[in-house]
């Protein structure tokens, strides 16, 4: 019995029926990595003591009686820029290579409070900066339908753990598609909560306006499961929202009838792969025979939401990973001062595409240049969110590629910067808006690699997008 290719909800079964045990699952899953992970490296750190361990005091729950929630002893993965107190919390950076927190983000605090079992820290982009974990500072992970591509990124190893069976969910965090387009690239379903909606306190920070933590998972109940532990507000988080969290697994209803669906057409490019164009295109066919509305949108600032997004998302790092300088924590390189230490520190622990996008952001903030890119940006992010905010007049939700692509060969886009960006298209303009959005598996391409969609909706109703995409999961199966 391969426990490891479940879903929670189906071992969540199995555990209350006493078919098996948390330790019997706990065992499975990670002997699965011992087999896999030569291949697939999508772990940074496991942590089998302490998983092995959990799912123990699981056990002892269930023989004592007491109820047990949905992901209560279920193996997950973590994405190693949330911090997990005891355990190691790198950032996939040289520079935080022994780094332990403290403390717990509160994501993990909530976590917690169902008892989970924590296999393992995933390998994702240097602080969540790429689209391909490529850039991590430790190692490539690779994309479980063919090991020779990438598994997209920053929430690559966490994509890669799911889909690859070391983990029955994971979570990653979004800050320009980086749970959705890994979650297209590696065939699993990958949600972006609304800006807010989850306590960013503890994860490492990239870019503070933009990051947001969501689950990736093997179905979309498991998504509103785990949706359902980790939104709601944080005092933590000044920036945490304070508007009431539904139990989005009531939202697991397959009906569409009445539903309109957006279609924008600036997200049918030129250059979009036709693979990919056709599988979304059916999709939105799907829905429309389920009794969906489809509607052609436009959103007509979304040619420079990547330009926008690579000012204002370096800007803010930039400003964040000031404090890695060797004084107070992480790694230290000496030098003959404290200002050559500083420099010797962030020049050789840095990663190259970390220390571009710090060069980037400091241009942008500099005196004289200000007003002219980083000042820019802000007001044409306001146009996105307004182009958005129109659409959804017309429509309830709004469905386009999740990537224009499919998965890509390791080492086919790593020398060339903007051609990577441009893969961002698709995916940048919600974090500017802070909407919420879903990506959701809908075929396969002629080299057998997937493809996904996103159903993008209102600030805060990730009701509707759960709903919507649940049912295509129904009609899909």
């Amino acid at each position: 019995m391969n426990l490891n290719e479940k879903t929670a909800h189906e071992l969540h079964e199995m555990l209350i029926n006493k078919k098996i045990s948390a330790v019997e699952l706990a065992t499975d899953v990670l002997n699965h990595i011992d087999e896999t992970e030569k291949n697939i490296e999508a772990y940074i750190t496991i942590t089998r003591d302490e998983a092995l361990k959990a799912a123990k005091s699981v056990d002892e729950k269930i023989a004592r009686g007491d109820k047990i929630g949905v992901l209560t002893g279920i193996p997950c993965a973590i994405k190693d820029n949330i911090c997990t107190k005891g355990i190691k919390t790198t950032c996939a950076s040289k520079i935080l290579e022994n780094f332990v927190p403290p403390y717990n983000a509160t994501v993990i605090d909530k976590l917690n409070t169902i008892n989970p079992v924590v296999v393992g820290k995933a390998n994702m982009d240097e602080f969540a900066m790429g689209g391909s974990t490529e850039n991590s500072g430790f190692h490539v992970t690779h994309n479980p339908h063919d090991v020779e591509r990438v598994p997209g990124g920053s929430s690559g190893g966490s994509a890669a753990a799911v889909a690859s069976n070391e983990a029955i969910y994971a979570l990653g965090s979004d800050t320009g598609g980086s749970i959705r387009q890994p979650a297209s690239f590696c065939g699993v379903i990958g949600l972006k909560p609304t800006y807010g909606r989850v306590s960013r306190y503890g994860l490492v920070a990239y870019a503070s306006s933009l990051d947001q933590i969501g689950p990736i998972t093997r179905d979309v109940t498991d998504c509103a499961h785990v949706l359902n532990v980790i939104a709601g507000h944080d005092e933590m988080d000044s920036t945490s929202s304070t508007a009431e969290v539904p139990d989005f697994t009531k939202s697991l209803v397959a009906n569409v009838k009445g539903l309109k669906i957006g279609l924008p057409k600036e997200y049918f490019i030129d250059g979009m792969d036709v693979e990919v164009e056709a599988a979304v295109r059916d999709a939105a066919k799907t829905f429309e025979k389920l009794g969906a509305t489809l509607k052609e949108i436009s959103l007509p600032h979304t040619d420079v939401a990547v330009s926008t997004y690579y000012l204002i998302a370096p800007a803010e790092a930039a400003t964040n990973l000031e404090r890695y300088d060797g004084v107070s924590y992480g790694a230290r390189v000496d030098g003959i001062d404290v200002v050559d230490m500083m420099k010797n520190t962030r020049s050789e622990k840095f990663g190259e595409e970390v220390k571009r996008r710090i060069m980037i952001g400091n241009y942008a903030l500099s005196a004289g240049y200000y007003d002219a890119y980083y000042l820019k940006a802000l007001k044409v992010r306001t146009l996105i969110q307004n182009d958005f905010t129109e659409a959804f007049k017309d429509v309830d939700v709004i469905l386009a590629p999740t990537a224009p692509t499919a998965a890509y060969k390791i080492g086919e886009m790593i020398s060339d910067p903007l051609k990577m960006y441009l893969q961002d298209i698709c995916t940048v303009p919600l974090n500017l808006a802070g909407l919420p959005g879903i990506s959701v598996p809908c075929g396969f391409n002629s080299q057998n690699m997937p493809i996904g969609f996103q159903l993008i909706g209102r600030a805060l109703d990730e009701a509707t997008i759960i709903k919507a995409a649940y049912t295509f999961e129904q009609y899909d199966i």
